[in-house]
């Protein structure tokens, strides 16, 4: 499935390491339907950077002076129609993940991956969806989904809310497991609309912005060993 990609997509890099903005800021500039419209050192500069210039999607580290990733990040999801938040971060050093998702992070992008992937990640998300990348889906979500995390945003671990059917409960271990809506729909022989529509019930019901809190909560009810 291919996506519809934006016409142009504004873009705010946030990085302390002067060397990822550089490598990020020549990427852009030869990227067609991508402007970069602000860089900054760290979050407290971040915020301020993101309400003037009003971008689409935010690159954020999580390891910076002054304002971390997470803070900035909680405080940009608190304003409605703020931009949408991918975090930078490298996975075996960064313990703050999880509570960047919980902050209402659409997604993560790790520091290794080829710079053609993580443009491709900053259009994704532009385009309303969420992401975490396949290869540390699941030792991101089983490292950080536990009691770590602030206790009134834990459910009930192992229980689904009232109201959540038996399909809705498969779909969402599959979500979980980091299938695509068109594997859900192969996986349970429904067509991809179907999956669509139980993935968008799950999120009114389980109070989720994203694909990515799905996930989230998928482990958090022990639904994904």
């Amino acid at each position: 499935m291919q996506l519809q990609q934006s016409p142009l997509v504004r873009l705010v890099l946030v990085d302390d390491q002067p060397l990822i903005l550089a490598g990020l800021r020549v990427l852009i500039a030869d990227t067609p339907g991508i402007e970069l419209v602000g860089e900054a050192g760290n979050g407290r500069h971040a915020v301020r950077l993101v309400r003037s210039v009003r971008p689409d999607v935010v690159v954020m580290d999580i390891r910076m002076p002054d304002m971390d990733g997470i803070e900035a990040t909680r405080q940009l999801m608190a304003e409605p129609g703020t931009a949408r938040v991918l975090i930078l971060t490298t996975f075996d050093e960064d313990e703050y993940v999880y509570a960047a998702l919980r902050a209402g992070a659409s997604g993560f992008l790790v520091k290794d991956m080829a710079l053609e992937d993580i443009v491709q990640a900053i259009r994704v998300v532009a385009a309303g969806d969420a992401l975490i990348a396949p290869s540390v889906t699941r030792r991101l979500i089983a490292a950080f989904a536990t009691p770590a995390a602030p206790p009134q945003a834990q459910p009930d671990r192992g229980r689904l809310p009232d109201g959540v059917t038996p399909r809705e409960t498969e779909v969402l271990t599959l979500v979980g497991r980091g299938m695509s809506n068109q594997e859900i729909a192969a996986h349970l022989t429904i067509s991809v609309a179907t999956a669509k529509a139980h993935v968008a019930r799950l999120l009114t019901k389980l109070n989720t912005r994203d694909r990515v809190q799905l996930v989230i909560r998928a482990y958090e009810y022990q639904l994904v060993p």
